[in-house]
């Protein structure tokens, strides 16, 4: 557990602020969803962007890191076959956790209901039931969709302005190759 109390002193760079936004084409390649599934899931609440809603003609949504982590486990959810009811019940959950939390969470699913857990105790009993069941280990996705993420413009809300986020060395050479490419 030293990395827990480190965390306080190094605080992870790679996790962008709440400010920082994505637009939806992005969220849509991050998340590896079509704009349609994006739009349906912003117009119903299943997904919806935190950093600017669209506001009119004109505006952009912007989805934040958390956001299009939560739009990667959904698509993953319904990928092997949980309801869109069910799947609702655990975004609800996941919104209620910090992006840092969330690195520790694993979903459990048997095709019908999706368990949370936190523990190896609590993956036990939920495989004691004798049911098949998979695994979403939020953690690891975090990791995969920061990496993604890092190849993508982002932009910064400030007040009602939008401003582009200055990209670091490393994101301005993998945005260079995957354009010269």
């Amino acid at each position: 557990m030293p990395e827990n109390g480190q965390g306080a002193l190094f605080p992870n760079d790679a996790i962008p602020d709440d400010f920082v936004g994505y637009r939806g084409t992005t969220a849509c390649q991050a998340a590896g969803i079509t704009y349609r599934q994006l739009d349906y899931w912003a117009r119903t609440g299943l997904v919806v962007p935190t950093v600017r809603e669209a506001g009119g003609s004109g505006t952009q949504r912007l989805y934040s890191f958390k956001d299009i982590l939560v739009l990667k486990v959904v698509k993953r959810l319904l990928d092997t076959g949980v309801s869109l009811q069910n799947i609702r019940v655990a975004v609800e959950h996941l919104r209620l956790r910090g992006v840092e939390d969330l690195a520790g969470v694993t979903l459990f699913s048997d095709g019908a209901t999706v368990y949370e857990c936190t523990s190896p105790e609590e993956i036990v009993d939920l495989l004691q039931g004798g049911q098949g069941v998979f695994g979403i280990a939020v953690g690891g996705t975090m990791r995969e969709v920061t990496g993604t993420l890092a190849e993508f413009p982002a932009e910064r809300v400030e007040g009602d302005k939008v401003v582009p986020v200055q990209q670091d060395e490393l994101s301005r050479r993998r945005q260079s190759r995957r354009t010269a490419g």
